[in-house]
């Protein structure tokens, strides 16, 4: 890629394809696979991937909110997608455009039948939520005589898929607790088809548990994060490449003395003489404040500067003293060889939030590997 003239993310598409068939090959050949792409694909672009993933032979999307779904059937998206967290107010919306909801309590599932029946639809798709130990959303193992009493007595639905969210399948000290939430979720899912006499899609394995619990494939596995480069341990994160990059540029240097102070609230003051450079991204970029004054850094030509002072809404500034450069050099935030991962662990978060975090004013920039 060119050297950056402005603040840009770019995508390579290619490591999509890399990390995409790096975690097929942990499947069986008939193990269907969901691709997340909730929250602008963790902070990419979620129509681009979508599109760049149905080339792929992708057999499903996943989305958080219905919105979500609908922007994706606008842009031409056709691939299956269930939405993960429907509210009552945009059911009628879900079924305007074909989404598949998971229904995950009891009023938001005889809503949905309750619309279904005005509409007079009838076997429309639908993914059932289980409870198995995260306590976010779901059914619990208690809902089960009701839930089943009220599948037999529609038709307006169709169960296409019975799911959970496993809550630490990357954790090792977590082991027991995870094989209990595969346990019971095999319990209460084959119970469920039994007595419904159909067999539906099982999804219970994120990225860590498709990768960790070969056992818990069932038919189905979705995946987010793995496929944007990230597999939550360090031998895993070997195996997959990060597809986005995060660059801008040097927009000023400032000689300053000591004792002169840089940025808002005057958070820094230099003890010495220093050059300083300021860079276009700040929190409204997704540079969150938590890595002003000291904790977060930047590469410029290969040499790491510290950002001082408070990170601004729009622009960032850093010691460049001992660094030769000049306006206008490239600034890496994060790649592939300094991690996200990196600027994550100093302030106690996880590159799902930073990328999930970067601002649609941010350029993107889609490309793949010669």
């Amino acid at each position: 890629m060119p050297k950056a003239k402005e603040t840009v993310l770019e995508i390579n598409l290619s490591a999509l394809k890399q990390n995409f068939k790096y975690l097929k090959s942990k499947l069986q050949p008939s193990t269907k696979f969901m691709a997340v792409v909730k929250a602008f694909a963790y902070g990419s672009d979620a129509i681009e991937i979508a599109k760049y993933l149905e080339t792929l032979g992708i057999d499903y999307f996943s989305v958080a909110y219905t919105s979500e779904g609908v922007a994706l059937r606008k842009a031409g998206i056709t691939t299956p997608i269930l939405v993960l967290h429907p509210q009552a107010v945009n059911l009628k919306q879900l079924i305007a455009y074909c989404l598949e909801p998971s229904l995950y309590q009891f009023n938001i599932l005889n809503e949905f039948i309750s619309i279904l029946d005005k509409e007079h639809k009838t076997n429309y798709p639908v993914h059932i939520k289980l409870n198995t130990g995260l306590n976010r959303i779901g059914f619990s193992k208690n809902d089960c005589g009701e839930l089943l009493k009220t599948l037999q007595n529609t038709k307006a639905i169709h169960l296409k898929g019975i799911f959970s969210h496993l809550a630490a399948s990357e954790d090792i000290n977590e082991i027991e607790f995870t094989k209990t939430q595969i346990k019971t979720f095999t319990n209460v899912a084959h119970m469920l088809s039994q007595q419904l006499q159909h067999k539906p899609l099982l999804h219970l394995c994120n990225t860590s548990g498709l990768l960790n619990y070969p056992e818990a494939h069932f038919n189905m596995v979705r995946s987010g994060i793995g496929l944007y480069g990230f597999g939550n341990s360090e031998i895993q994160n070997k195996n997959l490449k990060p597809i986005a990059t995060l660059k801008s540029v040097i927009s000023q240097i400032h000689y300053i003395q000591k004792g002169d102070t840089v940025g808002y609230n005057r958070a820094y003051k230099s003890n010495s003489p220093q050059k300083i450079a300021t860079i276009p991204i700040g929190h409204a970029d997704g540079i969150t404040r938590q890595l002003g004054n000291g904790k977060g850094f930047v590469y410029i030509n290969q040499k790491k500067a510290v950002i001082i002072g408070n990170v601004c809404m729009d622009m960032i500034m850093v010691n460049i003293t001992e660094i030769s450069c000049k306006e206008g050099d490239e600034v890496i935030i994060f790649d592939t060889t300094h991690t996200i991962e990196n600027l994550a662990n100093p302030i106690n978060t996880i590159s799902y939030e930073i990328l999930a975090s970067i601002s649609q004013r941010v350029k993107r920039i889609f490309y793949r590997d010669k």
